[in-house]
C-alpha cells in the first residue's frame, strides 16, 4: 500500500498540521447510512478482528485514529457515513509479502491458471493477525510474477474462508485475472460446496434469497437482510444429500459470492453450520439433553474442530482455451470421520426406535 500523503489535524483545538510521509493506513471502515452513534474505540472494536480496547485506546492516544482525517480521542462518536481510519509509522504486514516454501495441493496447473485444494485452518492472504504461512505466501514462493488484483493481493480471482477447505482457482497471467474475474462477476462459474448443518432440513431441495452484509449486531458476522435494507444480493442453492437425526449434509450451489454467505445463509433459517463457532454452531443445537448425548457432540467437535465446510467443485471457463474446466476434491478426512460418527449414531437410534 501507498503510503498516505494526506494532512491531518492534530487535534480540533490545535492549528498544528504535519504532512504524513512517514504514516502508513492500516485500516479502513467507512460507517453505514444506519449507524448510530458510536465511541470510536467500540466501532473498531467490531471491525478489527483480535483487536482489544486497550490496544486501541493506546492507538488513540497516540494520535493514530482518524475520523475524517482528523485525529481524534478514543470517545469520539462515530456516525453515519464518517470515514475511520487507522495510520501508523510501519507499513501493513499484510504488504510485505514473503515468499516460504509452504506446500501446495495443486489440483492443475498450465501457463494460465492454476487450481489448489486448500487445507482447513490455511488463511488465503495475509491479513490482521495472519502475515505468513497463508495462500499467498506459498504461491508467490511456486509462481513468480502473479498479477494482483484491485486489492493488491497476487494471483487471487476469489476467496474461501480460513477454517473452510476445498478448490481455488489463481490466476497467472494479466489476461487470465480479467477473463476469471468477469466470471466471477457475471457468475458464470460452477461452485458445489458441502455442508453438515444443525437440524433436519424438511425439504428435499430449497432457495435461499437475502441481502449478506455485515451485521450491526456483532461485525465480526455477515447477516442476513431479506427486506433488501442493507446488503448486497446473495442467492444459495441447496440439496440435500443425507439426513442425520439432529444434523443434515446438504450440497450447496452458489449463485452469487457474498463472504461467508453460506455460513449466514444457514443460519438465517434456522440450520447453522455444525461446529461454526463464529455463528455460535458449536453449542448443541439440536438434540436431546442425555449426557451421552452431549458427550458424543463433543467427540464430534473434537474430531471436526472447524465449521462443516467443504468447496467441492470449481468450474470455469479456461481463459485461453475456451474449454469449460470442472474440478473435484475429495471430501478431508475431518469431515468424513464426523459424517460417519453421525452415521453410527444415527443408525443406533433408529434400531432402539424399532
Amino acid at each position: 500500500m501507498e503510503k498516505d500523503n494526506t494532512k491531518i489535524n492534530l487535534g480540533e483545538q490545535q492549528h498544528l498540521e504535519i504532512e504524513n510521509d512517514d504514516l502508513y493506513e492500516h485500516h479502513k471502515f467507512i460507517a453505514s447510512d444506519g449507524q448510530e452513534p458510536l465511541r470510536v474505540d467500540k466501532f473498531l472494536m467490531n471491525f478489527i478482528e483480535n483487536a482489544t480496547r486497550n490496544k486501541i485506546q493506546q492507538a488513540a492516544k497516540a494520535g493514530n485514529i482518524l475520523v475524517n482525517n482528523i485525529v481524534v480521542k478514543s470517545n469520539h462518536k462515530v456516525k453515519p457515513k464518517d470515514i475511520v481510519r487507522v495510520v501508523l509509522a510501519y507499513p501493513p504486514a499484510e504488504n510485505l509479502l514473503v515468499a516460504e516454501d509452504i506446500p501446495l495441493d495443486i489440483i492443475y496447473e498450465d501457463d494460465t491458471v492454476i487450481v489448489v485444494n486448500k487445507p482447513a485452518s490455511m488463511v488465503v492472504h495475509p491479513g490482521h493477525g495472519n502475515y505468513s504461512g497463508t495462500l499467498v505466501n506459498g504461491l508467490i514462493h511456486h509462481i513468480e510474477n502473479l498479477p494482483t488484483n484491485s486489492n493488491e493481493r497476487p494471483g487471487l480471482v476469489h476467496r474461501i474462508d480460513k477454517d473452510t477447505s476445498g478448490l481455488l482457482v489463481v490466476a497467472k497471467t494479466e489476461f487470465a485475472m480479467a477473463h476469471l474475474s468477469k466470471q466471477f462477476f457475471d457468475r458464470t462459474t460452477e461452485r458445489l460446496y458441502y455442508a453438515l448443518v444443525w437440524g433436519n432440513i424438511e425439504e428435499d431441495e430449497g432457495r435461499i434469497e437475502g441481502n449478506i452484509g455485515r451485521s450491526l449486531k456483532n461485525r465480526l458476522q455477515m447477516a442476513v437482510f431479506p427486506d433488501g435494507d442493507f446488503g448486497k444480493h446473495a442467492v444459495t442453492h441447496f440439496k440435500v444429500l443425507e439426513r442425520l437425526t439432529y444434523v443434515t449434509l446438504v450440497q450447496c450451489k452458489l449463485e452469487t459470492g457474498r463472504t461467508h454467505q453460506i455460513r449466514a445463509h444457514f443460519k438465517h433459517i434456522g440450520h447453522t453450520l455444525f461446529n461454526d463457532e463464529r455463528y455460535g454452531g458449536n453449542e448443541i443445537l439440536k438434540g436431546t439433553t442425555f449426557t451421552k448425548y452431549k458427550q458424543f457432540v463433543q467427540n464430534c467437535f473434537k474430531v471436526l474442530p472447524r465449521q462443516a465446510l467443504h468447496a467441492k467443485t470449481l468450474g470455469f471457463t479456461h481463459p485461453t482455451t475456451g474449454e469449460f474446466l470442472r474440478f473435484n476434491s475429495e471430501i478431508p478426512d475431518d469431515i468424513s470421520e464426523c459424517l460417519e460418527k453421525w452415521r453410527t449414531y444415527s443408525e443406533h437410534s433408529k434400531e432402539e426406535i424399532e
